[in-house]
């Protein structure tokens, strides 16, 4: 075949390129899921999408004006912190001071009162809801409300810090040897290496039984503690929490 036979030829017509949409279209354009070009919603649907993400409060506030719809979400932040912190003081954790030695020394009150051995009186934490799971234990420190029978004999009321020595329907011996006090549950001496020898009671002897549902508290400084010795048992609705933290001071932080 010559040259000139493909001279003779008519030129092959290559197709047009499709003419590309518009840039604003070519934006507008949204691939769905099952591969058709779909319109994104318009700016009304737009601005209802956003609205919904929106604090609840700005419907009550949405017609305010911009300060003041500032101030009433400030001022329903700090009311909701407050509250907040309450509930968990009420029903979870409370902070508390060491007024008084009768827990010395395992917990310490500040100097000059009597029998405190500390600058600064211990700050401890009790959790308020384990007795809702379990029950009182023996060696629990327990933070309670008083009963009358304790502001009768001990001029003093409101919320003390002792530990639980005697369970319900247990009978407790208080017994003096070598002129100290000891303690005996149901016939058995209890083991108390939280009491220093040099703090523990001078008597009198005597026995005692632990009604149903009370308990039998008493402080680590037995010479200086107005406890079940003098008011008997104490039950188990006045008990507020268990001390499970020394947090203050600092060198005195720890977990029991």
């Amino acid at each position: 075949m010559s040259d000139r036979d493909d001279w003779s030829r008519p030129p092959v017509e290559t197709p047009p390129e499709p003419a590309l949409p518009e840039r604003d279209a070519w934006e507008r354009e949204v691939w769905s899921d099952d591969g058709h070009v779909t319109e994104p919603p318009d700016a009304g649907q737009q601005q209802e999408r956003e609205d919904g993400f929106h604090h609840p409060l700005d419907r009550v506030t949405g017609r305010l004006p911009r300060r003041t719809r500032i101030v009433v979400d400030w001022v329903v932040t700090i009311v909701g912190a407050v509250a907040i912190v309450l509930a968990i003081k009420a029903w979870v954790v409370n902070p508390y001071r060491i007024p008084s030695s009768s827990m010395e020394p395992t917990l310490h009150c500040a100097r000059p009162a009597t029998g405190c051995e500390a600058r600064f009186s211990d700050r401890v934490l009790a959790n308020r809801f384990v007795y809702h799971f379990v029950d009182p234990a023996r060696g629990d420190i327990v933070v309670f409300e008083t009963t009358p029978a304790v502001f009768r004999n001990c001029n003093a009321g409101g919320t003390f810090v002792k530990r639980i020595i005697g369970l319900p329907g247990e009978t407790l011996r208080l017994r003096i040897i070598q002129g100290r006090e000891f303690v005996y549950i149901n016939g058995r001496k209890l083991d108390e290496p939280y009491v220093q020898p040099s703090r523990r009671g001078f008597g009198p002897e005597k026995t005692y039984k632990v009604p149903a549902g009370q308990y039998f508290l008493m402080g680590d400084n037995r010479s200086s503690s107005c406890d079940s010795r003098q008011w008997g048992g104490l039950p188990r609705d006045n008990i507020l929490g268990k001390v499970f933290m020394t947090y203050w001071p600092p060198q005195r932080i720890s977990f029991r």
